[in-house]
């Protein structure tokens, strides 16, 4: 059974910066396609950020340049590295395997 455990959401100011782990069961990361969607109050759920099992990364054209997602095959995690955070970034963070495995999210809100 595919279980996938987000962590690292929380408050932070505009600017600032948070990294989300994506911690894998049941799963070889590093086998997958592992991507961090979001969703916010209202709106769709939207790709964040993706890596294939072949280390090709693609974002989201709004967090291009600002957001770096990662992977530690060692730990069977995957990060999603969020700087010069906006509010508009705010949102229930998921991470997903092959866009069939979901975790539960994690909160992520960035105030003014």
């Amino acid at each position: 059974q595919v279980q996938l455990l987000e962590s690292g959401g929380g408050l932070v100011q505009a600017g600032g910066s948070r990294r989300l782990s994506c911690s894998g069961s049941g799963i070889i990361c590093s086998r997958n396609v592992m991507g961090w969607y979001r969703q916010a109050p209202g709106k769709q759920r939207e790709l964040v950020a993706r890596i294939t099992n072949g280390g090709n990364t693609n974002y989201a054209d709004s967090v291009k340049g600002r957001f770096t997602i990662s992977r530690d095959n060692d730990k069977n995690t995957v990060y999603l590295q969020m700087n010069s955070l906006k509010p508009e970034d705010t949102a229930v963070y998921y991470c997903s395997a092959n866009t069939v495995s979901w975790g539960q999210g994690t909160q992520v809100t960035v105030s003014l």
